[in-house]
């Protein structure tokens, strides 16, 4: 099926302590995390020939790459990102392609709409690099999907044990509750949230509750939230905040999406008169910390796996070797080996390139 791993000066595996690690069929680098089997890089962090694309957030698609690789669902938002004239090379979630003489598939991540897994196998050995990835229902984007592995390479961006999402509360609830209850003294609200993937998500968790009020959106969302709409993706109504729905007075007492930038806005206050502010994130358990001025309500709502759903994603996956995206040995990667496995940093997979971690965006 593959090469031999010789071919690329590697041995298929050894014993460490014990343990049984898999020789890497990657590697980080300047540019990111390289497949030399394949010659692709998964979310590289500039322009190279060939870029395996996660999902279309900005730290993890970025320009300037000859090629793009991608699930069929996620190329929309991807051009919306990178442009209309990038070169795209499109699969369906669980299609085999091959690249050198390794082969991928891409696995739905639960992150954000098209976000995926990419399953990489080389000479029989199986390595899976999540992307961002969550475990929770959510409306606005394919479900997680355990893809067993002998390695795993998973994101930690809330990889600790203070962070564990509430699941009984319904998203979609709460914000319409709040935002009923600013509307009566007159008071607009707006709801903090990325483009892409946040905002929609909101949009998604307040269809069954806004039937007869549209949801005002900031023109940078408008775009990414009509790729969700062709993709079949059902949101509450929206409308396009402009000159003309300022100066009639409609947005007063309205509910409104704007990005993380209008944190704050003075100029959103002249406009709209009363407002009161939300942040919708997963920093909001009040475990992290708000940058800038902070909004008077926070809602919990994360694209990324808490603590538990880090630890059940090990567990399910089977794998035996598992490095974490992120710098130093966190607690994730210390709990990890309390347990047994055979865990790192993902600087562990860095060549001899002497690349500088620090230089390196792969730990959004």
């Amino acid at each position: 099926m593959g090469a031999d791993c010789s071919n690329i000066g590697l041995e298929c595996g050894r014993f460490e302590g014990g343990a049984m690690r898999f020789a890497p069929i990657f590697e980080l680098n300047e540019r990111g995390l390289y497949c030399a089997a394949g010659d692709f890089y998964i979310d590289p962090v500039r322009g190279v020939d060939r870029a395996v694309v996660t999902h279309a957030h900005s730290d993890h698609a970025r320009r300037g790459s000859g090629e793009y690789f991608c699930v069929l669902s996620g190329e929309g938002l991807l051009r919306v990102r990178l442009g209309k004239r990038i070169r795209v090379r499109t699969v369906a979630y669980g299609e085999t392609f091959a690249l050198g003489s390794a082969r991928l598939s891409f696995h739905p991540a639960g992150h954000v709409l098209g976000s995926s897994q990419v399953r990489v196998e080389v000479n029989g050995k199986v390595w899976v690099v999540t992307g961002d990835y969550k475990r929770e229902s959510d409306p606005s984007c394919e479900p997680f999907e355990v893809v067993p592995c002998d390695v795993l390479v998973t994101e930690a961006t809330f990889g600790t044990p203070a962070f564990c999402w509430r699941r009984e509360l319904s998203i979609g609830e709460e914000i319409h509750t709040w935002w009923r209850e600013n509307a009566s003294r007159g008071v607009t609200s707006v709801v903090l949230g990325y483009s892409i993937g946040k905002s929609q998500r909101i949009l998604a968790e307040l269809l069954p509750w806004m039937k007869a009020e549209p949801v005002w959106i900031h023109t940078t969302l408008h775009e990414a939230t009509e790729c969700y709409r062709r993709e079949g993706i059902a949101l509450a109504e929206t409308r396009v905040i402009d000159d003309a729905a300022i100066a009639s007075g409609e947005l007063r007492g309205s509910l409104l999406l704007a990005p993380p930038s209008y944190a704050g806005s003075e100029e959103l206050a002249r406009q709209v008169g009363p407002l009161e502010t939300a942040f919708a994130s997963g920093w909001m358990s009040g475990k992290g910390r708000w940058q800038g001025r902070a909004p008077q309500k926070g809602f919990v709502i994360s694209d990324h796996a808490d603590w538990p759903a880090l630890l059940r994603t090990v567990e399910e996956c089977g794998a035996k070797e598992v490095y974490v995206m992120q710098r130093g040995r966190g607690a994730l990667v210390r709990h990890l080996r309390a347990s047994g496995l055979s865990a790192d940093s993902i600087e562990a997979l860095r060549s001899k390139s002497g690349a500088d971690p620090q230089q390196l965006k792969l730990f959004s």
